[in-house]
Protein backbone atom coordinates (compact mmCIF):
# COMPACT_ATOMS: atom_id res chain seq x y z
CA UNK A 1 0.00 0.00 0.00
CA UNK A 2 0.99 3.62 -0.46
CA UNK A 3 1.07 5.84 2.63
CA UNK A 4 1.25 9.61 2.17
CA UNK A 5 2.36 11.44 5.31
CA UNK A 6 2.05 15.24 5.51
CA UNK A 7 4.25 16.77 8.22
CA UNK A 8 5.51 20.23 9.05
CA UNK A 9 8.92 21.36 7.72
CA UNK A 10 12.17 20.73 9.58
CA UNK A 11 13.69 23.49 11.76
CA UNK A 12 15.20 26.37 9.77
CA UNK A 13 18.68 25.37 10.95
CA UNK A 14 18.18 21.71 10.08
CA UNK A 15 17.15 18.58 11.92
CA UNK A 16 18.39 18.74 15.54
CA UNK A 17 21.71 16.97 16.19
CA UNK A 18 20.95 17.01 19.92
CA UNK A 19 18.13 17.85 22.34
CA UNK A 20 17.76 19.82 25.55
CA UNK A 21 16.81 16.73 27.56
CA UNK A 22 18.13 13.20 27.28
CA UNK A 23 15.00 11.43 28.46
CA UNK A 24 11.26 11.78 28.92
CA UNK A 25 9.28 10.99 32.08
CA UNK A 26 7.52 7.64 31.83
CA UNK A 27 3.73 7.80 31.91
CA UNK A 28 2.09 4.43 32.48
CA UNK A 29 -1.57 5.32 31.97
CA UNK A 30 -3.68 8.33 31.00
CA UNK A 31 -6.01 9.93 33.57
CA UNK A 32 -9.20 7.91 33.52
CA UNK A 33 -7.45 4.62 32.90
CA UNK A 34 -6.92 4.55 29.12
CA UNK A 35 -3.65 2.85 28.28
CA UNK A 36 -1.00 4.58 26.24
CA UNK A 37 -0.41 3.48 22.62
CA UNK A 38 0.73 -0.15 22.44
CA UNK A 39 2.33 -0.79 19.04
CA UNK A 40 4.06 -4.09 18.44
CA UNK A 41 7.32 -2.24 17.79
CA UNK A 42 8.90 1.21 17.78
CA UNK A 43 11.71 2.49 15.55
CA UNK A 44 12.47 5.80 17.28
CA UNK A 45 13.76 7.17 20.57
CA UNK A 46 11.21 8.99 22.69
CA UNK A 47 12.15 12.67 22.75
CA UNK A 48 13.24 12.90 19.11
CA UNK A 49 11.67 15.41 16.72
CA UNK A 50 9.24 13.07 14.95
CA UNK A 51 6.57 15.48 13.71
CA UNK A 52 8.68 17.18 11.04
CA UNK A 53 9.51 15.84 7.60
CA UNK A 54 12.84 14.26 8.56
CA UNK A 55 11.29 12.64 11.65
CA UNK A 56 8.73 10.78 9.51
CA UNK A 57 6.80 9.85 12.70
CA UNK A 58 9.37 7.05 13.01
CA UNK A 59 7.43 5.04 10.40
CA UNK A 60 9.74 4.42 7.43
CA UNK A 61 11.52 1.28 8.65
CA UNK A 62 8.23 -0.27 9.78
CA UNK A 63 6.35 0.47 6.57
CA UNK A 64 9.10 -0.47 4.13
CA UNK A 65 9.83 -3.71 6.01
CA UNK A 66 6.24 -4.70 5.25
CA UNK A 67 6.53 -3.77 1.59
CA UNK A 68 4.58 -0.52 1.77
CA UNK A 69 5.58 2.76 0.14
CA UNK A 70 5.97 5.89 2.30
CA UNK A 71 5.86 9.40 0.84
CA UNK A 72 6.60 12.21 3.32
CA UNK A 73 6.07 15.86 2.41
CA UNK A 74 5.24 19.26 3.84
CA UNK A 75 3.92 20.47 0.46
CA UNK A 76 0.13 20.43 0.77
CA UNK A 77 -1.28 23.60 -0.78
CA UNK A 78 -2.65 23.93 -4.29
CA UNK A 79 -3.41 21.50 -7.13
CA UNK A 80 0.28 21.11 -7.99
CA UNK A 81 1.32 20.24 -4.45
CA UNK A 82 3.05 16.96 -3.67
CA UNK A 83 -0.01 15.93 -1.67
CA UNK A 84 -2.34 16.43 -4.63
CA UNK A 85 0.01 14.65 -7.01
CA UNK A 86 0.27 11.63 -4.70
CA UNK A 87 -3.43 11.35 -3.76
CA UNK A 88 -4.75 9.41 -6.79
CA UNK A 89 -3.06 6.16 -5.75
CA UNK A 90 -2.78 6.75 -2.00
CA UNK A 91 -4.28 4.12 0.31
CA UNK A 92 -3.55 5.98 3.55
CA UNK A 93 -3.11 9.70 4.30
CA UNK A 94 -1.55 10.72 7.61
CA UNK A 95 -1.65 14.31 8.80
CA UNK A 96 -1.29 16.38 11.96
CA UNK A 97 -3.61 19.13 13.23
CA UNK A 98 -0.60 21.45 13.40
CA UNK A 99 0.07 21.17 9.62
CA UNK A 100 -3.22 19.75 8.39
CA UNK A 101 -3.66 18.08 5.05
CA UNK A 102 -7.15 19.37 4.35
CA UNK A 103 -8.96 16.35 2.92
CA UNK A 104 -11.83 18.17 1.25
CA UNK A 105 -14.63 16.44 -0.61
CA UNK A 106 -12.80 17.32 -3.85
CA UNK A 107 -9.54 15.78 -2.68
CA UNK A 108 -11.33 12.67 -1.43
CA UNK A 109 -12.98 12.35 -4.86
CA UNK A 110 -9.49 12.49 -6.40
CA UNK A 111 -8.27 9.68 -4.14
CA UNK A 112 -10.26 6.63 -5.29
CA UNK A 113 -8.01 4.16 -3.43
CA UNK A 114 -8.08 6.03 -0.10
CA UNK A 115 -9.12 3.74 2.75
CA UNK A 116 -7.76 5.41 5.89
CA UNK A 117 -7.36 9.07 6.91
CA UNK A 118 -5.26 9.12 10.06
CA UNK A 119 -4.57 12.07 12.35
CA UNK A 120 -1.31 11.88 14.30
CA UNK A 121 -2.72 13.63 17.34
CA UNK A 122 -6.22 14.82 18.20
CA UNK A 123 -8.72 16.50 15.88
CA UNK A 124 -10.08 15.29 12.56
CA UNK A 125 -12.03 18.33 11.37
CA UNK A 126 -9.50 18.86 8.55
CA UNK A 127 -11.14 15.80 6.98
CA UNK A 128 -14.54 16.24 5.32
CA UNK A 129 -16.29 13.66 7.50
CA UNK A 130 -19.45 13.61 5.39
CA UNK A 131 -17.39 12.80 2.28
CA UNK A 132 -15.49 10.13 4.20
CA UNK A 133 -18.77 8.60 5.37
CA UNK A 134 -20.13 8.49 1.83
CA UNK A 135 -16.96 6.78 0.57
CA UNK A 136 -16.70 4.34 3.47
CA UNK A 137 -13.26 5.68 4.42
CA UNK A 138 -12.06 5.03 7.97
CA UNK A 139 -11.04 8.18 9.87
CA UNK A 140 -8.98 7.70 13.02
CA UNK A 141 -6.91 9.77 15.42
CA UNK A 142 -4.61 9.09 18.38
CA UNK A 143 -7.06 10.13 21.10
CA UNK A 144 -5.61 11.48 24.36
CA UNK A 145 -2.02 11.31 23.06
CA UNK A 146 -1.55 15.08 23.41
CA UNK A 147 -4.54 16.12 25.56
CA UNK A 148 -2.43 17.03 28.59
CA UNK A 149 0.04 18.86 26.35
CA UNK A 150 -2.78 21.10 25.13
CA UNK A 151 -4.21 21.57 28.62
CA UNK A 152 -0.85 22.74 29.97
CA UNK A 153 -0.52 25.17 27.06
CA UNK A 154 -3.99 26.61 27.71
CA UNK A 155 -3.25 27.23 31.39
CA UNK A 156 0.04 28.87 30.45
CA UNK A 157 -1.78 31.18 28.03
CA UNK A 158 -4.43 32.11 30.59
CA UNK A 159 -1.75 33.18 33.07
CA UNK A 160 0.25 34.95 30.36
CA UNK A 161 -2.74 37.06 29.33
CA UNK A 162 -4.01 37.94 32.80
CA UNK A 163 -0.51 38.80 34.08
CA UNK A 164 0.41 40.66 30.86
CA UNK A 165 3.52 38.51 30.62
CA UNK A 166 4.42 38.80 26.93
CA UNK A 167 4.49 42.63 26.69
CA UNK A 168 6.43 42.74 29.97
CA UNK A 169 8.99 40.27 28.63
CA UNK A 170 9.30 42.36 25.48
CA UNK A 171 10.13 45.49 27.50
CA UNK A 172 12.85 43.54 29.31
CA UNK A 173 14.21 42.07 26.09
CA UNK A 174 14.38 45.51 24.51
CA UNK A 175 16.42 46.88 27.43
CA UNK A 176 13.61 48.71 29.22
CA UNK A 177 12.35 48.72 32.79
CA UNK A 178 8.78 49.84 32.10
CA UNK A 179 7.10 48.77 35.34
CA UNK A 180 4.09 51.06 35.00
CA UNK A 181 3.53 50.01 31.38
CA UNK A 182 3.72 46.36 32.38
CA UNK A 183 1.38 46.42 35.36
CA UNK A 184 -1.23 48.76 33.88
CA UNK A 185 -2.69 45.71 32.10
CA UNK A 186 -1.82 43.02 34.68
CA UNK A 187 -4.10 41.34 37.23
CA UNK A 188 -4.21 38.35 39.57
CA UNK A 189 -6.07 35.29 38.37
CA UNK A 190 -7.11 34.52 41.95
CA UNK A 191 -10.83 35.08 42.53
CA UNK A 192 -11.76 35.29 38.87
CA UNK A 193 -14.50 33.27 37.18
CA UNK A 194 -12.98 30.89 34.64
CA UNK A 195 -15.12 28.89 32.23
CA UNK A 196 -14.39 25.99 29.92
CA UNK A 197 -16.26 25.36 26.69
CA UNK A 198 -16.45 21.54 26.45
CA UNK A 199 -15.30 19.55 29.47
CA UNK A 200 -13.91 16.51 27.74
CA UNK A 201 -10.44 15.21 28.45
CA UNK A 202 -8.65 18.47 27.67
CA UNK A 203 -11.28 20.66 29.28
CA UNK A 204 -11.32 18.62 32.48
CA UNK A 205 -7.51 18.67 32.60
CA UNK A 206 -7.60 22.47 32.38
CA UNK A 207 -10.19 22.67 35.17
CA UNK A 208 -8.12 20.42 37.42
CA UNK A 209 -4.96 22.44 36.83
CA UNK A 210 -6.74 25.73 37.56
CA UNK A 211 -8.40 24.56 40.78
CA UNK A 212 -5.35 25.37 42.99
CA UNK A 213 -5.42 29.00 41.79
CA UNK A 214 -8.52 29.66 43.92
CA UNK A 215 -10.70 30.64 41.00
CA UNK A 216 -14.40 29.96 40.54
CA UNK A 217 -14.75 27.29 37.87
CA UNK A 218 -17.56 26.99 35.32
CA UNK A 219 -18.20 24.74 32.32
CA UNK A 220 -20.60 23.84 29.56
CA UNK A 221 -20.79 20.61 27.62
CA UNK A 222 -23.26 18.52 25.64
CA UNK A 223 -23.05 15.98 28.45
CA UNK A 224 -23.08 17.10 32.06
CA UNK A 225 -20.26 15.75 34.21
CA UNK A 226 -21.01 13.37 37.09
CA UNK A 227 -22.12 15.08 40.28
CA UNK A 228 -19.04 13.91 42.18
CA UNK A 229 -16.71 15.66 39.69
CA UNK A 230 -18.75 18.87 39.88
CA UNK A 231 -18.54 18.79 43.67
CA UNK A 232 -14.85 17.89 43.73
CA UNK A 233 -13.89 20.85 41.52
CA UNK A 234 -16.65 23.23 42.64
CA UNK A 235 -18.02 23.54 39.13
CA UNK A 236 -20.98 25.57 37.98
CA UNK A 237 -22.72 24.09 34.92
CA UNK A 238 -24.33 26.09 32.10
CA UNK A 239 -26.62 24.66 29.46
CA UNK A 240 -25.15 26.84 26.69
CA UNK A 241 -21.85 28.44 25.80
CA UNK A 242 -23.66 31.77 25.52
CA UNK A 243 -24.80 31.61 29.14
CA UNK A 244 -21.35 30.64 30.35
CA UNK A 245 -19.55 33.37 28.39
CA UNK A 246 -21.71 36.08 29.96
CA UNK A 247 -20.82 34.98 33.49
CA UNK A 248 -17.06 34.53 33.49
CA UNK A 249 -13.86 36.55 33.21
CA UNK A 250 -11.86 33.96 31.29
CA UNK A 251 -13.06 31.48 28.65
CA UNK A 252 -10.96 28.51 27.54
CA UNK A 253 -12.30 26.81 24.39
CA UNK A 254 -11.89 23.06 23.95
CA UNK A 255 -14.79 22.08 21.69
CA UNK A 256 -14.39 20.29 18.35
CA UNK A 257 -15.30 22.20 15.21
CA UNK A 258 -18.68 21.18 13.83
CA UNK A 259 -21.80 23.04 12.61
CA UNK A 260 -22.92 23.87 16.16
CA UNK A 261 -19.61 25.49 17.16
CA UNK A 262 -18.53 27.14 13.90
CA UNK A 263 -18.63 30.92 14.38
CA UNK A 264 -19.91 30.55 17.94
CA UNK A 265 -17.98 33.54 19.31
CA UNK A 266 -19.37 36.23 17.02
CA UNK A 267 -19.80 39.95 17.64
CA UNK A 268 -23.09 39.47 19.49
CA UNK A 269 -21.68 36.94 21.92
CA UNK A 270 -18.44 38.87 22.45
CA UNK A 271 -20.40 42.02 23.27
CA UNK A 272 -22.47 40.11 25.84
CA UNK A 273 -19.36 39.14 27.83
CA UNK A 274 -17.97 41.07 30.77
CA UNK A 275 -15.87 44.01 29.60
CA UNK A 276 -12.20 43.10 29.79
CA UNK A 277 -12.70 39.36 29.48
CA UNK A 278 -10.06 36.97 28.14
CA UNK A 279 -10.40 34.14 25.63
CA UNK A 280 -7.95 31.29 25.11
CA UNK A 281 -8.60 29.07 22.10
CA UNK A 282 -6.54 25.92 21.65
CA UNK A 283 -9.39 24.09 19.90
CA UNK A 284 -10.12 25.39 16.38
CA UNK A 285 -9.88 28.91 14.97
CA UNK A 286 -13.24 28.87 13.20
CA UNK A 287 -15.09 28.54 16.50
CA UNK A 288 -14.56 32.30 16.75
CA UNK A 289 -15.19 35.06 14.22
CA UNK A 290 -11.72 36.21 13.17
CA UNK A 291 -12.50 39.89 12.61
CA UNK A 292 -14.88 40.14 15.57
CA UNK A 293 -12.00 39.10 17.84
CA UNK A 294 -9.80 41.85 16.39
CA UNK A 295 -12.49 44.48 16.92
CA UNK A 296 -13.18 43.36 20.49
CA UNK A 297 -9.49 43.71 21.37
CA UNK A 298 -9.28 47.11 19.71
CA UNK A 299 -12.28 48.45 21.66
CA UNK A 300 -11.27 46.86 24.96
CA UNK A 301 -14.29 44.58 25.14
CA UNK A 302 -11.70 41.80 25.33
CA UNK A 303 -8.59 42.35 27.44
CA UNK A 304 -6.70 39.57 25.69
CA UNK A 305 -6.92 36.70 23.23
CA UNK A 306 -4.47 33.82 22.97
CA UNK A 307 -4.39 30.56 21.14
CA UNK A 308 -2.42 28.42 18.75
CA UNK A 309 -5.13 27.60 16.21
CA UNK A 310 -5.56 29.62 13.02
CA UNK A 311 -7.43 29.33 9.75
CA UNK A 312 -5.98 28.47 7.37
CA UNK A 313 -2.90 26.77 8.74
CA UNK A 314 -0.22 27.91 8.32
CA UNK A 315 -1.63 31.42 8.65
CA UNK A 316 -0.63 33.94 5.96
CA UNK A 317 1.87 36.63 6.99
CA UNK A 318 -0.83 39.34 6.92
CA UNK A 319 -3.27 37.47 9.15
CA UNK A 320 -4.72 40.14 11.53
CA UNK A 321 -4.22 37.95 14.60
CA UNK A 322 -0.47 38.36 14.23
CA UNK A 323 -0.63 42.08 15.05
CA UNK A 324 -3.86 42.65 17.01
CA UNK A 325 -3.40 44.20 20.47
CA UNK A 326 -2.95 42.07 23.59
CA UNK A 327 -2.66 38.80 21.72
CA UNK A 328 -0.71 35.78 22.86
CA UNK A 329 -0.83 33.81 19.62
CA UNK A 330 1.65 31.08 18.75
CA UNK A 331 1.90 28.71 15.79
CA UNK A 332 -0.11 25.52 16.32
CA UNK A 333 2.27 23.96 18.83
CA UNK A 334 0.33 23.11 21.99
CA UNK A 335 -0.11 19.44 21.14
CA UNK A 336 3.20 18.71 19.44
CA UNK A 337 5.78 18.88 22.20
CA UNK A 338 8.51 16.28 21.95
CA UNK A 339 6.70 14.48 24.77
CA UNK A 340 3.44 14.40 22.83
CA UNK A 341 5.17 13.36 19.60
CA UNK A 342 6.45 10.17 21.19
CA UNK A 343 2.89 9.20 22.11
CA UNK A 344 1.11 10.14 18.92
CA UNK A 345 3.81 8.57 16.75
CA UNK A 346 3.45 5.32 18.69
CA UNK A 347 -0.34 5.57 18.39
CA UNK A 348 -0.10 6.16 14.65
CA UNK A 349 1.92 2.98 14.28
CA UNK A 350 -0.56 1.06 16.46
CA UNK A 351 -3.44 2.14 14.22
CA UNK A 352 -1.51 1.22 11.07
CA UNK A 353 -0.63 -2.21 12.48
CA UNK A 354 -4.31 -2.88 13.15
CA UNK A 355 -5.32 -1.57 9.73
CA UNK A 356 -2.79 -3.64 7.79
CA UNK A 357 -3.44 -6.80 9.82
CA UNK A 358 -7.23 -6.55 9.67
CA UNK A 359 -7.53 -6.16 13.44
CA UNK A 360 -10.06 -3.84 15.12
CA UNK A 361 -8.80 -0.31 15.71
CA UNK A 362 -9.36 0.84 19.26
CA UNK A 363 -12.83 2.32 19.67
CA UNK A 364 -11.40 5.46 21.27
CA UNK A 365 -9.26 6.06 18.14
CA UNK A 366 -12.17 5.87 15.70
CA UNK A 367 -13.94 8.91 14.23
CA UNK A 368 -15.59 7.40 11.13
CA UNK A 369 -15.91 3.73 10.22
CA UNK A 370 -18.34 1.59 8.26
CA UNK A 371 -20.16 4.53 6.69
CA UNK A 372 -20.92 6.45 9.89
CA UNK A 373 -19.51 8.22 12.91
CA UNK A 374 -17.92 5.74 15.30
CA UNK A 375 -16.15 5.60 18.64
CA UNK A 376 -14.92 8.98 19.80
CA UNK A 377 -16.34 10.52 16.61
CA UNK A 378 -19.88 9.56 17.56
CA UNK A 379 -19.47 11.39 20.88
CA UNK A 380 -17.66 14.46 19.54
CA UNK A 381 -18.80 15.24 15.98
CA UNK A 382 -22.00 15.68 14.01
CA UNK A 383 -22.58 14.62 10.42
CA UNK A 384 -25.28 14.74 7.79
CA UNK A 385 -27.76 12.07 8.87
CA UNK A 386 -28.50 11.23 5.23
CA UNK A 387 -24.86 10.26 4.77
CA UNK A 388 -24.81 7.70 7.56
CA UNK A 389 -25.73 4.17 6.64
CA UNK A 390 -28.42 2.45 8.62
Amino acid sequence: MKVVCVLYPDPVDGYPPRYARGHLPEIEVYPGGQTLPTPEGQDFEAGELLGSVSGELGLRQFLESRGHTLVVTSDKEGPESVLDRELPDADVVISQPFWPAYLTAERIANAPKLKLALTAGIGSDHVDLDAAIKRGITVAEVTYSNSISVAEHAVMMILSLVRNYLPSHKFSEDGGWNIADCVSHAYDLEGMDVGVIAAGRIGQAVLRRLKPFDVRLHYTDKRRLPKEIEEELGLTFYETAQDLARNVDVVSIHAPLHPETRGLFNTELLNSMRKGSYIVNTARAQIVDRDAIVRALQTGQLAGYAGDVWYPQPAPPNHPWRTMPFNGMTPHISGTTLTAQARYSAGTREILECFFDGKPIRDEYLIVQGGGLAGTGAASYTADEDDQKS
